[in-house]
């Protein structure tokens, strides 16, 4: 059995860091992760089961981790040595339960909702954000029966997607995946419950201009929700900045009204809102600006493009960005982040089946089945070609594709 391992090692992150100038995912030979014979971890308590990855993808906070370009913000929050990979579609070979307690069969194919809030620490009682269902929010992620950790992926007790050895999930974490989603649609479900989550935190109204910032894995999947569940209860308008040709087409595909390469996004911003153009910014501008890559040239272009008491939605992971924060207060804008998932309020007509609470990963596994969101997965990887995997990944975009990931059905893998 084999693992890639992030083992704290400090002159190996910076040289990540320099080498990653080259590009991101290119610091993957002289950085902190190393392939290593594993087994799958040991199970932290009886709500616990071990889940066999087949597909794991490969985030941007992945890339970001191992360039060593983070903020130090999550320094505390993350424990040594971690297996990374939070996106995950695996089988769970002896069985279990459910996040709902509704038992799995062995054999059945899974989904991880990757949080370490209250539930798999192991806290009782509960905090009020894990107790509203809002586990994303939970603050004790370096406390209780685990190690540190904001995520499985980053927690040294759970191990992670990245291994053929396995790793585990508390019962809460789990989500069976329906027959008719195949392993490219179950890997896509993590990323996708992020854009919903964005989506439908973006207070957008009847009649809305929509701008999105960015069309990797988060401005693709925040498309397809904004267009299937915003869209059919509250009309809107989206429009896209995508820098590269397959970007383009695939976010018209999924339901945007315009779309144009990002550095036009402002131009087609002002012309469908009439806007004139004062110290490059728009006097009137998008309603709603939802920012995917975030840097500190992408919040900067959101914050010039929004209109003034408009709303930017930070979905993309910011790391050390120094940005001109007057128009926030000049414009009285609201600057608001959408991090990972919890419980929904869902608008009535969405063709969910109506108004209510639901969660985020729940919509995620209807949409991208209804999406076809495994379309999104543009190539796999055996775990021994890391480096190819994640220069990959890091090029995403200029090379047409959009999710890279690791293939663990096939000790051998293939790339695709």
């Amino acid at each position: 059995m084999k693992a890639l391992v992030v083992e704290r090692n400090l002159p190996r992150f910076a040289a990540a860091r320099v080498a990653s100038l080259l590009g991101s995912g290119r610091g993957a030979g002289v950085g902190p992760l190393r392939l290593v014979d594993a087994g799958p971890p040991d199970l932290p308590g009886g709500d616990w089961h071990h889940l066999r990855p087949l597909l794991s993808g490969i985030c941007g906070s992945d890339l970001a981790t191992l360039d060593g370009r983070t903020s130090r913000y999550f320094e505390d929050l993350v424990s040594f040595p971690f297996v990374p990979g939070h996106e995950v579609v695996g089988v769970l070979e002896d069985g279990g339960v459910d996040h709902a307690g509704v038992p799995l069969a062995p054999g059945t194919r899974a989904v991880i909702e990757p949080v370490l809030g209250c539930a798999p620490r192991g806290l009782v009682p509960v905090c009020t954000h894990c107790g509203t269902g809002h586990t994303g929010l939970c603050g004790n992620v370096a406390f209780g029966a685990l190690g540190p950790g904001l995520q499985t992926g980053y927690c040294a007790d759970t191990g992670g997607g990245w291994s053929t050895a396995g790793l585990c999930a508390h019962a809460s974490q789990l989500h069976a995946v329906p027959d008719a989603l195949a392993d490219e649609d179950a890997v896509m479900v993590e990323p996708t419950a992020c854009a919903v989550h964005a989506a439908l935190s973006a207070g957008v109204r009847p009649g809305d201009l929509v701008a999105v910032v960015g069309a990797g894995t988060l401005g693709l999947t925040t498309v397809a929700a904004l267009s299937h569940l915003v869209r059919p209860a509250v009309p809107c308008t989206v429009a896209v900045g995508a820098k590269h040709p397959r970007q383009r087409s695939l976010a018209a595909e999924l339901g945007a009204d315009e779309v144009v390469p990002p550095e036009q996004l402002a131009r087609a911003v002002r012309r469908r809102s009439g806007s004139l153009v004062v110290s490059g910014r728009l006097t009137e501008g998008a309603d709603v600006v939802v920012d995917c890559v975030g840097t500190a040239a992408s919040l900067a272009d959101s914050l010039a493009m929004v209109r003034p008491r408009g709303r930017v939605v930070l979905v993309g992971m910011p790391g050390r960005v120094a940005v001109d924060l007057a128009p926030l207060w000049h414009r009285e804008l609201t600057l608001v982040g959408a991090y990972a998932y919890g419980l929904e309020t869902v608008p009535p007509g969405d063709g969910t089946g109506g108004a209510g609470a639901a969660r985020s990963f729940e919509l995620a596994l209807d949409l991208v089945g209804r999406a076809g969101l495994g379309r999104l997965v543009s190539a796999t990887y055996p775990l021994e070609r890391y480096e190819e995997a994640l220069a990959h990944a890091g090029a995403a975009g200029r090379r047409g594709a959009v999710k890279v990931a690791f293939d663990l059905r096939n000790p051998k893998g293939h790339a695709r």
